[in-house]
């Protein structure tokens, strides 16, 4: 499920930074946290299973700000009422009981130089993709946030991939089947073996965008993603499903790997495409 939400300034023209992934997900987990007990409840009462109740709430990702700014250094000056998607694999069941979390909240976009707050004025219900259950479908999703495709070197540390790299469809579509995997998302061995995912480059080079995490802290770190692309992915529902809502790639509670819909083909018609 997904919904966008429209933040007001309570000050105007209030200043964030260029790297607000790492605070604005703070936000989210901080709202989920709150309610954890009540969710639990929630899902108790529905009849869903519950192992861990946190950890099912990491599955969110959310989109860049879309806002009018100026770019003061290492700030940016919001000009507009942002807005943004957040996004979360979870049964739609439960979107009223999540969008009641997020409605007339006020939150707060800091770190050690800045803080800004802000007023959720909307929170609008997005539809779910409403693929038929149990079927094979080729989409065509638009990147709204930097996909981040990361390979371990030795060191442990990663390597990020631009999906022009030839390792890139491999990466992401392991990281893809193991969070199915993790989630123990029932696929037969032919369905994980249909399962697959292609950058849709044009004539433009995909944007590289770096953004630095816990900024001016110790625990500082650097990841680096790409933007300015299309994704095709073909897969079962349940995999579709998962993709969408939490996100392509690593890093997707930092706001990375969120994908729109953009076209929904048949099965065939995509993988002809992608020959």
């Amino acid at each position: 499920m997904r919904f966008k939400i429209t933040l007001v300034p309570k000050t105007r023209n209030p200043i964030v930074p260029i790297n607000y992934q790492y605070p604005l997900s703070a936000v989210v987990y901080r709202i989920l946290a709150e309610a954890d007990a009540e969710y639990a409840t929630f899902l108790h009462e529905k009849g869903y299973q519950v192992g861990d109740g946190l950890k099912r709430y990491k599955l969110f990702t959310f989109s860049d700000l879309q806002m009018r700014y100026r770019r003061k250094e290492d700030r940016m000056q919001v000009l507009s009422h942002p807005e943004l998607v957040v996004s979360f694999h979870l049964p739609e069941a439960a979107q009223h009981f999540i969008k009641g979390l997020f409605s007339n909240r006020e939150i707060d976009i800091a770190d050690t130089k800045s803080k800004a707050t802000f007023l959720v004025e909307q929170v609008e219900a997005l539809p779910p993709l409403n693929l038929s259950k149990g079927s094979i479908d080729a989409l065509y999703f638009d990147v709204l946030s930097m996909v981040i495709c990361g390979k371990k070197k030795e060191n442990g540390q990663y390597e990020f991939l631009s999906p022009e790299h030839p390792d890139w469809k491999a990466m992401t579509l392991y990281n893809w089947k193991e969070k199915g995997k993790a989630l123990g998302l029932d696929l037969s061995e032919t369905e994980r073996a249909i399962m697959d995912i292609e950058p849709l480059l044009g004539e433009k080079k995909p944007a590289s965008r770096l953004i630095v995490i816990k900024a001016g802290t110790g625990a500082q770190t650097r990841i680096k993603g790409y933007r300015g692309f299309g994704i095709w992915a073909t897969g079962p529902s349940a995999a579709l499903e998962l993709l969408f809502n939490a996100g392509c790639g690593i890093y997707n509670s930092l706001g990375c790997g969120c994908l729109g819909i953009k076209e929904k083909r048949d099965f065939y018609d995509g993988k002809k495409m992608n020959n």
